[in-house]
């Protein structure tokens, strides 16, 4: 092993030794389905929001945000602008009203509200396909994260967040993961605002340099410049503009593995601080990357020609700190990376796991009936073997890009089924199937275009990159529809559901 590869492994090794010895804190705690699937709606407000926070800042945020930020300038940050705005929308609308409605999963709240299997089976395939869409471009990014840090096969990223994430969500479910995502959270903060802070010092004091003061004339000059808005590439970069925002804003909402979290709260009351803090801590996070992409703009502006954008956090300190001091720093940010690849896939394999443990192998395999445990277990495994193994033969087309397309395919289907079932009495069993179909195949045949059909050009491919701006729309007018034309009268289970839902736990309501 090289000197210049060994700082990144023992920061690797670190965080593995790390993360499976505060996972086995909660091995000892859990017992009941309740402590793996919610950690027993026990988690006080601020480790839920450490937890959050460091569970959604995946490696699209640690090294995708900067990564864009270097090929695409100043307009990339209504990424991390739209990632944190989505919490307030969470905050002001949904957040309270769906941890009081007592759902483990988003399939139990559609049935809860809906009294329908068929409803409750289109959430469940919904939240197996996100997951897993969200799960590829993560296990793909750390096998060339590891390649390229350390020179490992790429197999041997997804493999490791692979094996490392199921011994934690099957040893302790969320238990075990809320503490370790808490620690990641401020381990990743700490990871990328160290060297970003020194090499700020470096260059502040070699006097900024620009292109020619570092003896290069070989930079592109439109990725030397500070790209202008993508309104300026007309009607199609005004498109993709409100479509990114569209997407952060409202995909955030439906993402099963942020929604999960929110049952974990003790009340309503609770997850609405949660979410006010996580607020807080992601907005401390974002101001980090830009620096890293405003800093590759004068060192390293050769990584958006060549389309490795996605490793200009690990290479930059290097290039701006060059001896062991940069080894030093490579290897603190190599071994956040590795964090957020684990942190998050853990909290979407706890997502899809309790998904398919209660509506797949929790009802029949092998012909017998598993336990809830058990059940929970199985599904575990399913929900990331299934992934890892994708990843492991498919090449990667970007975490950003893909990421992006999981939170237009949550924005186009649970965001409207959330929003109209909290606060719009007459939504129909109908007209959610209808609209969650509608919302799930077009933005799912968009993301599908995306990956497989490189190259589409013109608004067609416009149209299937970004797909949010036509399809939450389409879906959501779908979903009213069809509710007002298969309108009954209000059955009673609404009702009491809906009063549930926007009563504070503080009330009494069996005292009157």
């Amino acid at each position: 092993m090289t000197a210049a590869v060994w700082p990144g492994a023992v920061g690797v090794a670190l965080v593995v030794v790390t993360t499976l010895g505060i996972g086995s804190l909660g091995l000892r705690l859990s017992r009941t389905t309740s402590d793996f699937m919610v950690a027993s709606r026990s988690v006080p407000a601020f480790t839920n929001a450490a937890a959050i926070s460091g569970e959604y800042l995946s490696a699209a945020s640690f090294l995708g945000a900067a990564g864009l930020l270097l090929t695409f300038g100043a307009d990339m940050l209504w990424y991390p602008v739209g990632w944190t705005a989505g919490y307030l929308v969470m905050l002001a609308l949904v957040a309270a009203p769906l941890r009081r409605s007592g759902a483990y999963t988003l399939p139990d709240f559609a049935e809860a509200r809906l009294d329908s299997a068929q409803v409750r089976t289109i959430c469940s395939v919904l939240v197996v396909a996100i997951g897993w869409l969200y799960l590829l471009p993560l296990f793909q990014g750390a096998g060339v994260t590891l390649g390229a840090a350390l020179g490992l096969p790429t197999w041997v990223g997804p493999a490791g967040v692979a094996s490392i994430v199921l011994v934690n969500v099957t040893g302790g479910g969320m238990r075990s993961i809320t503490l370790v995502q808490a620690f990641q959270y401020w381990f990743k903060l700490t990871a990328l605002l160290v060297p970003a802070m020194v090499m700020l010092a470096v260059w502040l004091d070699d006097g900024r340099p620009d292109a020619a003061a570092l003896g290069r004339t070989d930079f592109p000059t439109d990725v030397l410049a500070w790209s202008d808005p993508l309104a300026a590439g007309g009607s199609q970069g005004l498109y993709l503009t409100y479509s990114l925002i569209a997407a952060t804003f409202l995909g955030t909402m439906g993402l099963p593995h942020v929604v999960v979290r929110f049952y974990t709260n003790p009340d309503g009351r609770t997850a609405r601080r949660s979410t006010l803090l996580v607020l807080t801590l992601l907005g401390l996070f974002y101001l980090i990357p830009p620096v890293y992409g405003a800093l590759g703009r004068v060192y390293a502006p050769e990584l958006a020609a060549a389309g490795e954008s996605d490793l200009l956090v690990l290479l930059l300190p290097r290039l701006v700190v060059p001896g062991l001091g940069g080894d030093v720093l490579t290897g603190l940010v190599v071994a956040g990376a590795f964090a957020a690849f684990l942190s998050t896939s853990s909290g979407l394999a706890i997502a899809v796991a309790g998904v398919l443990g209660q509506d797949v192998t929790g009802r029949t395999w092998a012909g017998r009936r598993l336990g809830g445990v058990a059940a929970f277990r199985l599904g575990s495994v399913i929900a990331v073997v299934v992934p890892a193994a994708v990843a492991l033969g498919e090449p990667s087309a970007g975490v950003a890009t893909t990421v992006g397309l999981a939170f237009a395919m949550a924005a186009s289907t649970f965001a409207p089924l959330l929003l109209l079932g909290i606060w719009w009495r007459p939504l129909t069993p109908a007209g959610a199937a209808a609209g969650l179909v509608t919302g799930g195949v077009g933005s799912g045949l968009a993301a599908l275009v995306t990956l497989y059909l490189d190259g589409t050009a013109g608004w067609v491919g416009v149209l299937t990159a970004r797909p949010a701006l036509w399809s939450i729309p389409l879906a959501t007018a779908v979903m009213v529809v069809v509710s007002l034309l298969t309108r009954q009268p209000e059955a009673p289970h609404v009702r009491r559901f809906m009063v549930r839902l926007h009563t504070p736990e503080a009330l009494d309501l069996d005292r009157g």
